[in-house]
Parts: structure tokens; sequence; C-alpha cells
């Protein structure tokens, strides 16, 4: 079977449009690559060569042989270009369009001007054989390595095709034959050819596409790699949910929060759900469900901003909080893909407000203390004044009674009410830490004896209470006094909140090393820089407890649950204020209706001295001991009438006793308290009036008592003018309200003693008595 030329003419020209079209519709697609479009331009003209030849005899020789073979010469150079763009090499377009108007000027020169047909095969075959050639480098240049098949397959049809077209030209040439015969063998093989490089440029496409798509996706990889790279490495903690609640991914900052491992989950929170997880409001309480920013999202497809919540950790380890973002990640249709949460872990900054918190409420309780002690000092002076005249003329009256007055008994509801007075201002006093304390090497296991030994007197029957010390429990450094009255305050309190019901009351003592975990940071730092212990004492009762409201206020001054006439609110101020000024630290732990358990913290005191005379650390104070709660007790009888050692000498002249004081009341009462001693008493109430009385006589006179705050002059001034005169004169001084700085000034002015206004009263025989036999210094 042969197939004549314009049935392969036809064939050309059909296959030559479908290339076109394809090539085209990939231009389109593909815009990015180049030589799909070069390729289709390439086919247009291989149609136009095609029907060139196609239209010989039918149209002149001038247009046919020139148009066709230019269109089939810059077909091939099209080709040749198509490469160029695909591979990204430039394109000389200048020189190829000069090349190819040269190419077409030549050939119509030898047709019309010149017909000789030799040469016009010459130069289109050598024309195609120079494009081949030229492509044929281009391909290897592309590919030294030869790693691409589909350009090693390309380069041997180039090679083919350059053989092709010498074949055509040494048929033509050498052997003689005439072309109308060798041209139908030659269309059909060029046909054949431009179908291989049609498919093998496809296959270049396809490999560019997926180089590219290899590319995207390698750079698509990496940006998601760097993408995870910077999230996982924010200090901020980022969890990505699926709408049905279940992890997507998790960052290392939201693992830490969240107390996840690489390997496993918090025991606290189940792995890797939204569900069931316990969040926390900023107050603390569970978040409801429609509460949590995830649900948020979910039911209303909008961002959730700036959400406080709290996670729970194991347990022990307290609670994480965070301050919580949350936004919907839609799909390119609008559907939710995934809920993303993003949050900042603030507990730093939580736990740092609540220590700003506890703070703020210890500066409000000092504030108090200070603008208590500032009223207690405004107050004492003229208030205790008030008292010792109160209960020294009482006195008195008693002494001036029969023993079976019936107004004694009045006269004695006058004194108690007066001495519960007395100790109200103490008990202020003693809280804003403004009377003097010493302290010594106690044993509190023996305090806590003698202290139950006394409430045990007091109890009710249906109470018991128990006390336990642990056998190597420490000694501390402290006032015994005081740790007593903190012990029978907070036994005191637990009966109270017994109220009347049978219950157990339990002291127990024990000792804890510095680096307990049971003991508050800040004692474990002081006791741990004196490279001493602590000494834990705790009070325990099973009865009602207190609400949350009233165990924050409990150590407020005068603040009190007791019915009117039980309490007067000082009794746990009180006992905060020895504390404290000990160096310690007290916990509370209660329960609305299961009781209270009080904790206190001591540093230990340091060990004593070895048997070779050595001392171990010394314990530092604290800070300034300016803090004392008990006063002598008062005398249960009232002065005698006669001094007992000028009872043994009734000829003896009596001591004079010169009495300075502001108040008209405590000089009338003083004198006759001293009168009836058997003193001669001169009183004034004047400052210079005293002084000019000492100066006038400078042995006149055995003692010199004072009142401290005078307007004017202060007793210590005056002390020590009258020492300028005569400085052997006993002096002391009588105030309301005694400071370290009063006792160390009146120590360095050269006063004997500084006593305390009220008790000045009760005992005043024993202290003038005792002054006036005190030698010389």
């Amino acid at each position: 079977m042969t197939l004549d030329l314009p049935t392969l003419l036809a064939l050309r020209v059909g296959v030559d449009f479908l290339i076109a079209l394809a090539f085209w519709a990939q231009m389109r697609r593909y815009p990015a690559i180049g030589g799909p479009g070069w390729w289709s331009l390439s086919a247009v003209l291989g149609i136009l060569g095609s029907v060139m030849l196609w239209s010989r005899g039918a149209l002149p020789d001038a247009v046919t042989f020139p148009v066709g073979n230019t269109a089939l010469m810059v077909s091939a150079l099209c080709s040749w270009l198509g490469f160029r763009s695909y591979v990204g090499t430039s394109r000389p377009l200048l020189p190829i369009l000069t090349g190819t108007l040269v190419f077409f000027c030549v050939t119509l020169f030898f047709l019309i001007e010149w017909e000789l047909q030799v040469v016009r095969q010459t130069v289109f075959t050598t024309s195609i054989m120079v494009i081949a050639a030229c492509s044929y480098l281009e391909i290897r240049r592309a590919d030294p390595r030869r790693r691409v098949p589909e350009m090693q397959a390309l380069k041997a049809l180039t090679i083919l095709e350059f053989c092709g077209v010498l074949g055509f030209a040494v048929t033509l040439q050498v052997l003689g034959m005439s072309q109308d015969a060798m041209t139908p063998p030659f269309v059909f093989f060029f046909l054949l050819t431009k179908l291989l490089r049609v498919v093998l440029y496809g296959a270049l496409v396809s490999y560019r596409l997926r180089m590219d798509g290899d590319k995207a996706r390698q750079g698509l990889q990496q940006r998601e790699a760097d993408s995870r790279a910077l999230i996982d490495n924010l200090s901020a903690g980022v969890m990505v949910f699926r709408p049905d609640h279940t992890l997507s991914s998790i960052n290392t900052a939201a693992r830490r929060f969240l107390g996840w491992s690489d390997g496993g989950a918090n025991r606290a929170l189940a792995e890797p759900s939204a569900e069931g997880w316990q969040m926390l409001r900023e107050d603390g309480q569970p978040m409801r469900r429609h509460e949590m920013p995830f649900e948020r999202v979910l039911a209303t497809g909008q961002p959730v901003r700036s959400v406080v919540i709290g996670m729970p950790q194991a347990a022990g380890e307290g609670v994480h909080w965070a301050l919580c973002n949350a936004y919907p990640e839609n799909n390119a249709q609008g559907g939710l893909r995934h809920v993303v949460l993003t949050f900042i872990d603030i507990t730093s900054l939580k736990n740092a407000q609540a220590q700003q918190k506890h703070l703020q409420a210890q500066l409000a309780q000092s504030q108090k203390m200070e603008a208590l002690g500032t009223l207690a000092g405004g107050v004492a002076h003229d208030f205790n004044n008030i008292l010792a005249a109160i209960l020294g003329n009482a006195d008195l009256a008693r002494q001036d009674l029969p023993p079976d007055a019936a107004s004694r008994e009045s006269l004695h509801e006058i004194s108690t009410a007066a001495r519960r007075g007395r100790e109200l201002v103490r008990q202020i006093l003693a809280f804003s830490r403004q009377q003097p304390v010493q302290r010594t090497r106690v044993d509190v296991c023996t305090i806590l004896a003698e202290s139950c030994t006394l409430l045990r007197g007091a109890m009710p029957p249906q109470v018991e209470l128990v006390q336990s010390c642990a056998p190597d429990t420490l000694s501390i450094e402290a006032d015994a006094t005081q740790i007593g009255q903190v012990l029978v305050n907070l036994c005191t309190n637990a009966i109270h909140a017994l109220d009347g019901r049978p219950g157990r009351i339990e002291c127990r003592i024990d000792g804890l090393a510095n680096t307990s975990p049971l003991l508050p940071a800040e004692l474990a730092q002081t006791c741990a820089r004196l490279d001493v212990g602590a000494v834990r004492l705790r009070v325990t009762d099973n009865g009602s407890g207190m609400t949350e409201a009233v165990r924050n206020r409990i150590f407020e001054p005068f603040f009190t649950t007791k019915a009117v006439g039980r309490g007067t609110g000082l009794g746990l101020p009180v006992v905060l204020g020895i504390v404290q000024v000990h160096g310690g630290a007290i916990e509370v732990d209660t329960d609305p209706g299961g009781g209270t358990t009080f904790t206190l913290f001591f540093p230990a005191a340091p060990d004593e001295p070895d048997c070779q005379g050595e001392t171990t650390t010394a314990l530092r104070s604290l800070e300034p001991v300016t803090m004392g709660f008990e006063s002598p007790i008062p005398p249960t009888v009232p002065c005698s009438t006669s001094d007992p050692a000028m009872a043994d000498d009734p000829s003896a002249v009596p001591p004079h006793i010169l009495y300075l004081d502001d108040d008209d009341t405590l000089v009338f009462l003083v004198r006759r308290l001293l009168e009836r001693r058997g003193y001669r008493v001169t009183a004034f109430t004047s400052q210079t009036q005293a002084i000019d009385a000492v100066r006038a006589s400078p042995t006149g006179f055995q003692l010199l008592l004072t009142d401290f705050n005078m307007p004017g002059m202060s007793g210590l001034e005056v002390a020590k003018a009258v020492l300028e005169i005569n400085p052997q004169l006993p002096v002391a001084v009588a105030s309301g309200y005694i400071t370290d700085e009063l006792q160390a000034e009146s120590r360095a002015a050269g006063v004997r003693e500084v006593v305390f206004k009220t008790d000045a009263v009760e005992a005043f025989c024993e202290v003038v008595a005792r002054l006036v036999r005190s030698e010389p210094v």
C-alpha cells in the first residue's frame, strides 16, 4: 500500500492542528512552563508549510515554494526556540528574524531570477541540519549528567532527524533521484518523528510539572517544618483541636504547661481530647462547658480572646494558669477544620499577684498596728493616769472602811472594772509591740505542761485536753510568759469553738529541720541562715471551724465572733504579734464544721556552750524586742500603814520623797499612799518647782519619782537636771507607755527604774522601799 503526497500532507495538517491545540492548551494551563507556546507556533507553521506543498500547481510557484520552505524551516526553528524557553535559555529573536528573512529572499531569488533547484534544496536542508545540530547541543547542555530519560530520548530523536535530512539531501543530490519520488517517504518519516517529538515534549512538560510539584512539596514541607519549629520553640502554648474534640497537634510549651512529656500525658488530664478536661475560672471555680474557649468557638464560630483559665496538675503540683485565646480555622469552603488554642503561661504572674495580695494584707495589718500603736501611745498615758487614780483611791477607801462594810463590795467591783480597763490597755500596747520583753532560752514542752495544768482547772468536764511533745524538741529563745499566753489564748478560743459541746483539744509540739518542706519559705531561709532547726506547735480542736470570710479577719484587732462580754477581739492579734516578734510564723487550717488547727513555727535556739566552753552559732535577734504582756501580779492586800524598816526604829527620821506629776489627781493619790506608809512627801505639778526644790536642798530627798510624759519638760529632762545637782539621788520614772527607747534613754540618763504606771499604784510601796534602801551608785 502506497500513500500519495496529498494524503500525507492532509494527514500532516491534521496532526499539526491537534499538536497546535494541545500545546496551546498547555500554554494556557501552565503559563510558568516555557516551551508549549513555541511548540504550538511550530505546529501552526508546519500546517502552513504542508498547505503550501499541497498547493503546488494550484498556486504560483513564487508563492508556494518560498512560503512553504520558509514555514517549514521556521517551524523547526520554533521547536528549537521552544526547548530553549523550556530550559530557561535566552532566545535570540532578532538574529532569527533576520535569518528567516534572508532564507525567504534566497529561496525566492533562486526561484525567479535564477532557477537553481539544487541551490534551493541545499539551502533548505542545510538550514534544517543546522537547527538540528543546535537543538542537539542545547539538549546536551541542559542534561550534562544524562539524568533525564526524556532529554536523552529527545537527543536521540534529534540525531535521527539530522540523519534523515542528510539522507534526503544525499538521495537528491548524489543519487540523482527525483524530488517527486522521494518527497512522500520523507514526509511520512518526518511525520513519525514529529509525533515522537510531540510525545517527548509532552513528557518534558510532565517532568517539569513533577519537578515543580516535588519542589513545591519540598518547599511546603520545609515551610511546615519551619512553622512547626517556630511554633514548637514559642514560649506560648499552641494546641490544635479537631471539631470532634480530639487533639491534632501540640507544641512543647503546651506540653510543659499541661505537664505532659513527649511520650505521655499528665495523669490529671485526659489525652488527647478536650472533653472531660477540668478547666478553672479565674476565681478558682470549675468552668462550665459553655464557658470553655474551645466550646465557645464551636458554638459561635467566632474567636475568643483573653480568657484566664486554670489547669490542675498532678497531685501536689497545684494549678497552672494561662491567658488563653481561641480561634477557628476554616477550609476553602468555609467549613471548620480546626480550633486553635494559644495561651501564655501566667502562673508566675498569678503567684506574684497572690503574693502581692498577701503583702498588701500584711501592709494593711501593719498599718492597723501602727495606727493602733499611735492610738495606744496617745491614750495610754492619760488613760492609765485615770485608772491608777481609780485603783489607788479604791484601795485607800477600802483601808478606811471596817472589814464588814457593805461598800467594800462596791469598791471591789470598781477595782475589778479598772483592772479590766488596765488589761485592755495593756493588750493594746502588747499588740502594737510597745512593751519591753526579755527573751531567754526556754523549753516549750515545759511551758505547754504548765499552761495545760492551768487550763484544766477552768476547762469544762466534757472537753478533753491532750498534750504531746516529741522527745527531741529543741528549745527556743523567747519570753516564757508570752509563749504561755499564746497557748492559753489558742486553747481558750478552742474551748469557745466547742460552744459547750463535748470535744477534744490537742496541743502537739515537735521539731523540724530547716530543710523541711513544711516550713514557711521565709522562716526556712532564716533558720538555714542561722543554721538552726525549727519548733512546730499545733493546737487542734474539733469545734465549729471558720468560714473563709471569718478566717480572713481573725487577726484584725477588735474583730470577734463571740458574744458581747466574752471577748475583745485582741486574743488572736496578740498571738500573731507574739509569734512575729519572736521571728516565727503562723498558719491556720480550718473547715466549717470540721474544726481548726493553728500551727506555729519558731526558730530553735542555738546550741548551748559545750564542755570546753566553746559556743556554737548564736541566735541573732530577728527584730527589736519591744513587747510585753504581763506585769507584776497586783497585791491582794493593800499597802500597810507603815514601812517595816521604819517600824523597827520608831525614832528614825522618815525618808523624804519628792513626787512630780502633772496630774493633780495622781499627786493627791500618791501623797496619801506614801504618807500612810510613813514617808514624808513633797509633791509638785511643776517641773521647775521640783528642780528648784532639789537645788535648794540637794541632800534633802531620798527619792525622786517623776512622771515621764509631761508638757513642756519630760520626766527624763527633769531627771537629768536633778542628777546634775545630786548625782547620788535615786530617780525613778513612771509611764503608762514604755518602749525600748524609753528604757535605753532612762539608763543613759542615770534613772534607776522605769515602772508601768498602773502597776506603780498597786506595787508602789515595794518600789519606793526598794529604791529608798538602794545603795548610792
